[in-house]
């Protein structure tokens, strides 16, 4: 026992004569990795699937790194991530319409070991979570009605519904990686800049959702607007739901409509990522 304290007070001395503390900043994008079904295009000939990651997109990031000596620190980063538009849902048929894209706006945080290879090349390795934000799913459907639908509403032939929402969906708690290899520039003794390849894995599993826009008009075939707002968020139609529950078992006798199956959504992406780098001044070892 009397070495094992020895050794850690070694390490503690060691540590805290080289003191190195830095804070860094970036920007960067990335592309989805290992991307997975999130959709489907149907028109009148064939159905194709559509693949991604709602990890794709513009992200910024500010880190703050603890060095124990000049090989070895820790890091803690906060970051935000404006997702690219994915989709969910294109529909091109003789009478309906369907365009659906979602996209990531999301706040996550991650914790790293850094290793120095050189005084130029470092990698990070860490554990990677999300705090908060959502998926945003924004959708315009179109349908024209039939004649007998038409007439029975008091509107020419020709005349459609236009259908616009946007509809947020949240997920639980989730755990991932994030791996890091960088190259960096000194300035000066303080200042520095920096260039890496980043890679995320990282999926959500939807716990709920929630419409927080909905409106529907009845239009001419000419694209005037006969009857607003004949839906809204306030005046739903009877199989649209604010919220929605996602669950991993559901009754094949279930009748409630908020509820659903949850399905994991990705997340994973590689980019690279530009930044500046501040070091504070380094104590000198006794």
């Amino acid at each position: 026992m009397k070495h094992y304290i020895i050794a850690f007070a070694a390490f503690l001395i060691s540590a805290t004569s080289f003191a190195q503390f830095q804070i860094s900043a970036s920007t960067g994008y990335a592309i989805g990795s290992a991307g997975m079904k999130i959709g489907e295009k149907i028109n009148i000939s064939e159905t194709e699937n559509t693949y991604g990651s709602y990890g794709e997109g513009f992200n910024l990031q500010l880190r703050g790194t603890y060095f124990f000596n000049e090989t070895f620190g820790v890091d803690l980063a906060f970051g935000y991530l404006n997702g690219a538009d994915q989709t969910v849902s294109k529909v091109t048929l003789p009478n309906t319409d369907v365009n659906a894209i979602a996209r990531a706006r999301a706040f996550g945080a991650s914790t790293s070991i850094v290793y120095q290879f050189t005084n130029n090349i470092y990698g990070r390795f860490g554990a990677l979570i999300k705090l908060g934000g959502k998926t945003e799913a924004v959708v315009y459907k179109k349908s024209i009605f039939s004649d007998a639908q038409a007439t029975a509403i008091g509107l020419p032939s020709g005349s459609y519904s236009e259908t616009n929402y946007v509809e947020d969906y949240h997920g639980h708690f989730p755990l991932g990686l994030v791996a890091a290899l960088g190259y960096k520039f000194d300035l000066n003794t303080n200042l520095s800049l920096f260039v890496e390849a980043e890679y995320y894995g990282i999926s959500l599993k939807r716990k709920d959702s929630e419409i927080t826009e909905f409106n529907t008009d009845f239009v001419l075939s000419d694209g005037t607007v006969a009857v607003s707002n004949v839906y809204s968020l306030d005046n739903l139609p009877a199989d649209v739901y604010k919220e929605s529950t996602y669950v991993d078992n559901l009754s094949n006798t279930n009748t409630d409509g908020s509820k659903k199956l949850s399905q994991k959504v990705p997340y994973s992406s590689f980019g690279i990522n530009f930044g500046i780098t501040y070091k504070f001044e380094v104590s000198s070892k006794k």
